[in-house]
């Protein structure tokens, strides 16, 4: 387990913030998505209710998932996921020291090794 420094534990948290606001932004265009089918192709009123609210239940649940028990102990876990979703980039982890950007790429590393 890493220690993270004050210095990293900010970047960390701006780096975090940003990727959860690009989850946002995809979910929101899920949702967009899905109306704008109803709209443009006069689907089923129901049937995309019941789409657009598995969309939202589903995609909240993930958010929960992964930002709601946000502590430190959890930060490089949080960006290693987000850096393989693509929310944040290799860029991002400029901010940190070598050693904490290190840990975050080995444990993405490990991660695709075991799919």
């Amino acid at each position: 387990m890493i220690e993270l420094s004050k210095k990293d534990k900010k970047a960390i948290r701006e780096i975090i913030e940003k990727g959860l606001m690009k989850e946002f932004e995809q979910g929101l265009e899920k949702t967009e998505k899905i109306i704008s089918n109803w709209r443009n192709q006069k689907e089923d009123n129901r049937e995309t209710y019941h789409k657009l609210f598995k969309h939202i239940r589903t995609f909240d649940k993930h958010i929960a998932q992964r930002y709601g028990d946000m502590r430190g102990s959890n930060y490089i876990y949080i960006v290693a996921a987000q850096l393989h979703e693509n929310f944040i980039d290799e860029e991002d982890l400029k901010m940190l020291s070598d050693e904490t950007a290190n840990s975050i790429n080995l444990i993405l590393k490990i991660s695709e090794s075991l799919k």
